[in-house]
């Protein structure tokens, strides 16, 4: 056996024995420099706005009685006359979106042709990072398939304060249940952007031109 086969047998034996992988103990230390500490919740919510900003996407924040009218908002801001709404999206928060804007259900956008002639998508997420302004989701209920939240221009992002973590390795932990249900996850990091060899910075490549979260403070 030469050392490719060896790997791959290697690899081969681990996949078929899923669970059996064990905490990493010889990584460098975590660090907490510029973390706030975990029950400092208003500091860690302040951290996330403002690196969620840095990425150039638009932030809000409202209590969750205003959430029906900060959507309204944010479509009419846009000027977006159509929206996708995942299976699952509670629809009492859409109650105060213009009559004269078209509504899409899931059902009937779930092609790339579609979703293409649609101006923006409105879905929940899973987890929000502050250190890294980061929004996970993991495509369950109100979060729809991963072509949902990439093909629309606009994507308007509802995170609950509560979903909002630290850093990294606490999100990590949160989505262990999605992991280990085998779902896709989709790490967003302000809207889609990529440079030329020149550094010539061109928005909406691979996903949505314009990133719009509303954080539900309570």
């Amino acid at each position: 056996m030469n050392a490719r086969d060896e790997v791959l047998a290697r690899v081969r034996s681990a996949l078929t024995s899923p669970g059996t992988h064990h905490l990493r103990t010889d990584g460098p230390p975590r660090t907490t420099r510029g973390i706030p500490v975990p029950d400092e919740r208003s500091a860690v919510l302040d951290l996330f706005a403002e690196r969620v900003a840095d990425y150039r996407a638009v932030v809000e924040r409202f209590p969750a009685r205003g959430l029906p009218a900060a959507i309204a908002a944010a479509l009419e801001q846009h000027g977006a006359r159509s929206a996708v709404v995942p299976e699952g999206f509670e629809q009492d928060w859409l109650a105060e979106v213009d009559s004269g804007k078209a509504l899409v259900p899931q059902a009937q956008a779930t092609e790339s042709q579609v979703l293409d002639g649609i101006d923006a998508v409105v879905s929940t997420a899973t987890v929000g990072i502050a250190t890294t302004g980061t929004i996970v989701l993991d495509h369950s209920a109100g979060q729809g398939p991963r072509a949902l939240t990439l093909v629309p221009d606009l994507h308007i992002c509802v995170v609950r304060a509560d979903q909002v973590v630290p850093d990294v390795p606490e999100a990590v932990s949160r989505l262990r249940s999605s992991i280990d249900a085998g779902r896709a996850l989709t790490w967003v990091s302000g809207p889609s952007a990529t440079s030329d060899i020149e550094l010539d910075r061109v928005e909406g490549v691979h996903g949505p031109r314009t990133l719009h979260v509303i954080l539900v403070d309570d």
